[in-house]
């Protein structure tokens, strides 16, 4: 009995797997050889009816997408820091290195001015700034579209500087509002010690709208490298971009955005609102270079954000940005130094931090542009160059720039961006233009064209900033005044302005 039941199962469990294989067909390869069935079972088999509705239908397999680019963490943490060292360099650094250089009866005004200002452009940034600045739009204003940061979330991206690469966009907006908020700010130099405190706010509103902005949109605003697809491609992207982007200026940190742009409105302010009361017959020492050096201080170490940063990557661009910064610097530092050591017989501590924000500004263009020794090279011509610009330059021009503004910010930047044109030549040591359709640097630089186009930005720059300065001076000079009565300015503006002072003696 038991044999014929495990002959049973047999039966059943070989009957079964027969019916298996015959629904699951096996794949025969296309070389293999025919397999034919015996003369005899030909009349047996059946053909099998297999209903419409069962068959498959095979379709070719839909092409692969790429994957939208994610942001790298690294990248992301590196930006993060710069827009951070960026607010360094504002709040405290340079409202240090202004405070210091004033009398301390204006101190405190000082400090209020660029702590005041770099909130207010915070908040207007925010509110329409980044997106008139950052938007596609004409060649001299972006677009409305992101009002109040509108559909700019978590997940929103930036392009960079390389294909397939992007950084989180609140990142973006932070970086470059930052930026925003320290131009306004190095303004306020230019006229400290006598303008009334509600004359700089709403002038800040005025030139942020008219200057700042379309500045940062002509110089900065692209469709990003991944739309160089091909030469059409690329005209057409050129096209949307600024206008001094689509004309080839060069500007890697901001050397017409931030230092020209904020220096010429500075030098406007200084004839509109007048020399300080006992300008030239009074001393007007600064009162703590010890504050000085240590803004000073403060903006060296910032700036490592500000320049390194504008490569958008932690990368070797950015690498090549910290290594300019970090010794154009120093060899400004000394140059002014030495140079004043031979003309005054004495080297100060004002000369080398002065030396150094010279320094600063002559490489802001450019820092992730040029090799190490034209790197070098633009610092040693700053120091000497911005050196003539806070003495010889200023006597010429008659002006009562408190602070030098014009002298250091403008010359030197003026210096930097032409400069930036020649030692960017790949035949010096520099990167080059990079060709985004090829994705290589390209095979023709011409150090004449291409300092023909930085002159060009600069010059637009000071007649673009200039015009909007001295009409938004006019206005408020015509509805709120721009200066202080003549016994408020000798009283102090920290007491007349504020209700405090700086210090308790």
């Amino acid at each position: 009995m038991k044999k014929l039941f495990a002959a049973l199962l047999t039966s059943l469990a070989v009957s079964f797997a027969g019916g298996v294989l015959a629904d699951d067909k096996p794949v025969v390869p296309v070389d293999a050889p025919a397999v034919t069935a015996p003369a005899d079972a030909a009349a047996e088999v059946k053909p099998v009816e297999v209903p419409v509705a069962d068959a498959r239908v095979t379709e070719p397999a839909p092409a692969e997408v790429a994957p939208a680019p994610v942001p790298n963490k690294g990248d992301n943490a590196w930006l993060m820091i710069s827009a951070a060292l960026v607010i360094l360099m504002s709040i405290p650094g340079l409202a240090l290195f202004y405070g210091g250089l004033v009398r301390s009866k204006n101190m405190l005004s000082v400090l209020m001015q660029v702590f005041a200002v770099f909130s207010l452009v915070t908040v207007l940034w925010v509110v329409y700034g980044y997106s008139l600045a950052f938007t596609e739009g004409n060649a001299f204003f972006g677009s409305f579209d992101k009002v109040f940061l509108k559909g700019v979330t978590p997940d929103s991206v930036a392009a960079t500087w390389s294909k397939g690469i992007v950084i989180s966009e609140f990142i973006y907006v932070v970086f470059q509002g930052a930026f925003a908020a320290i131009t306004l700010a190095l303004i306020v130099g230019a006229f400290a010690e006598r303008i009334k405190f509600s004359a700089v706010l709403v002038f800040s509103i005025l030139w942020f709208t008219f200057s700042y902005l379309p500045m940062a949109h002509m110089v900065w605003y692209w469709a990003g490298p991944d739309a160089y697809t091909s030469a059409d491609a690329a005209a057409a992207a050129n096209a949307t971009a600024g206008y001094l982007f689509q004309h080839g200026a060069l500007d890697f940190a901001g050397g017409t955005v931030v230092h020209i742009n904020a220096a010429v409105a500075g030098l406007v302010g200084a004839y509109m609102i007048g020399k300080r009361v006992g300008y030239g017959r009074e001393s007007f020492a600064p009162h703590s270079l010890t504050l000085t050096l240590v803004g000073a201080a403060l903006l060296w170490v910032g700036w490592f954000g500000f320049n390194a940063g504008s490569a958008l990557e932690a990368n070797g661009v950015a690498a090549l940005a910290l290594v300019n910064t970090w010794v154009a610097t120093a060899a400004a530092a000394m140059s002014w130094m030495l140079a004043e050591w031979v003309i005054k017989g004495k080297p100060s501590g004002l000369g080398a931090a002065s030396g150094a924000v010279a320094g600063l500004v002559g490489i802001t263009p450019a820092a992730g542009l040029v090799g190490v020794v034209g790197a070098i090279v633009i610092g040693l011509l700053a120091g000497v160059v911005c050196l003539w610009g806070v003495n010889g330059l200023k006597r010429m021009l008659g002006a009562d720039d408190s602070l030098d503004v014009f002298g250091v910010h403008g010359v030197g930047g003026i210096l930097g961006a032409v400069l930036t044109g020649v030692f960017a030549s790949p035949s010096l040591g520099g990167a080059g233009i990079w060709d985004y359709v090829e994705n290589k640097v390209a095979d023709h630089y011409s150090i004449m064209d291409q300092v023909i186009a930085q002159a060009t930005a600069a010059g637009l720059t000071i007649v673009w900033s200039a015009v909007v300065a001295y009409i938004a001076y006019k206005l408020v000079d015509m509805f709120i005044g721009l200066r202080v009565p003549e016994d408020e300015e000798r009283e102090g503006l920290d007491i007349t302005s504020h209700g405090e002072s700086a210090y308790h003696h």
